[in-house]
């Protein structure tokens, strides 16, 4: 899946605390996905730098991944850099102004249009064209999500849906049951019933994700096609929307500000996980590291409000950019490769960061795959028929729009601004932010 950037003024930072760096030994060839053979002989020792962001399960077996890569590639050395989602972009952002990105980084869709207009993410097509990236198990709709100005900047690594993580059992005990095709009015429905066992419905309907979402259901989109401005003109959707969440939040169906601030972002930190509330609302491949970390049965629902205009869509859930500044994109290509290609690599990574663009990689996984596992392949695939194309990759200034957002509903809840004057003023700034990105 919902969700400023990185750090790091000297050589001696570009490793973040919670990282760590791979040992070095001496030759090998690619993946069993495609990958050009290597060539014969001892290989010059390389050095890459790999970043990503996630919670403490997905460093886990990232890092045994990249000891499966070391080992297919013992010529390779490999530097991790990994953090929760918030701190990852705060360190990204020093290293891109310092030219100094890691050679592979997980990229994400409100931020491609950022890095990828700024022309610091490498054309990634050449790579495709010579074998050295497999694309030929991979179809066009899964390429073209990491296009920008018709460059392939950014690899998708797997399709994701937003879907409501569900704790049965919760529900059950407060005489709930959900409707596949229910909508917000139902959500607050339940969210009584719930508050009224003492239990939350969620923590939040992050912001940047849930109110392009309601629009979509409207017919209305977040940013114009040219991206120097909204994509809105009647502000009755921010009104509509926002009068219902400050109904909720009011009521104590959503976790208060003060203590949503505390939250890391990660899934052990998540109110569903900890059994203070029913859902959780997020992306699909977020679900497998919501039920590992509750160590409970759970549920994929679908969102409230999915059907509506089929607000619903499939998007990357992430991406793998490789850095224009990177002086070995030849090895990171390979490396990219690995992760979209190399059966044994995916056997290890399971679908976590969505299901796998790969028709080969899919199809291997499938008998393997634990019962939570398949409902989330089961779940994309449902959602492949629901659901229409995504909106385009947010403009450069969306990032600036998206902390707006944040802002200016937090005046809404804490009651320093209606939600007509929050609406209009979001409205002006916004475009604002946008036309001034745009010169």
């Amino acid at each position: 899946m919902r969700k400023a950037l990185a750090t790091v003024l000297s050589a001696a930072m570009l490793l973040t605390a919670c990282g760590g760096a791979a040992d070095t030994k001496s030759s090998g060839s690619g993946t069993s996905g495609g990958t050009a053979p290597a060539a014969e002989g001892k290989k010059e020792p390389v050095t890459l730098r790999v970043a990503w962001w996630g919670g403490q399960s997905r460093h886990d077996y990232t890092l045994k991944v990249i000891e499966l890569y070391k080992q297919k590639n013992p010529h390779v050395k490999i530097e991790t850099e990994y953090a929760a989602f918030d701190d990852y972009w705060k360190k990204l952002a020093p290293q891109a102004a310092a030219n100094g990105l890691p050679d592979v980084f997980q990229m994400d869709v409100s931020y491609l249009s950022q890095y990828g207009e700024r022309n610091q993410l490498e054309d990634l097509e050449p790579y495709t064209k010579n074998g050295l990236i497999n694309v030929k198990d991979i179809s066009e709709n899964n390429l073209s999500g990491g296009k920008i100005g018709g460059k392939l900047v950014a690899m998708n690594l797997g399709s994701n849906v937003l879907g409501s993580t569900i704790d049965p059992q919760m529900l059950k005990d407060a005489g709930v049951t959900l409707k596949q095709d229910w909508t917000f009015a139902d959500w607050e429905e339940v969210a009584s019933k719930l508050k009224a066992k003492g239990k939350m419905i969620a923590a939040d309907l992050r912001h940047d994700v849930y109110f392009p979402f309601y629009l979509r259901g409207q017919g209305q989109k977040m940013y114009a096609a040219d991206g120097a401005s909204l994509g809105y003109t009647d502000d009755k959707p921010f009104i509509d929307f926002y009068t219902m969440y400050q109904k909720w939040y009011d009521a104590g169906y959503l976790l208060p500000l003060d203590k949503l601030a505390q939250k890391k972002g990660t899934p052990e930190d998540d109110e569903m996980v900890m059994g203070n509330s029913a859902s959780s609302n997020g992306w699909s491949n977020q679900y497998i590291l919501a039920a590992n970390a509750a160590k409970r049965p759970l549920e994929i629902h679908p969102v409230p409000g999915w059907s509506q205009n089929k607000a619903l869509y499939l998007k990357p859930s992430m991406y793998f950019s490789i850095a224009k500044s990177s002086k070995v994109k030849e090895e990171a290509a390979k490396f990219v490769d690995f992760f979209l290609n190399d059966i044994e690599a995916n056997k290890i990574i399971k679908g976590e960061r969505g299901v796998p663009v790969s028709s080969k990689v899919k199809d291997a996984l499938m008998p393997d795959l634990t019962p939570e596992q398949k409902k989330v392949f089961e779940y994309v695939a449902w959602a492949e028929k629901n659901s229409s194309q995504m909106d385009p990759p947010n403009p450069v200034g969306a990032v600036e729009v998206d902390k707006l957002l944040k802002d200016t509903v937090e005046q809404i809840l804490y009651k320093k601004l209606s939600v007509q004057d929050a609406a209009a003023k979001f409205r002006k700034d916004a475009n604002a932010i946008l036309a001034k990105n745009k010169k």
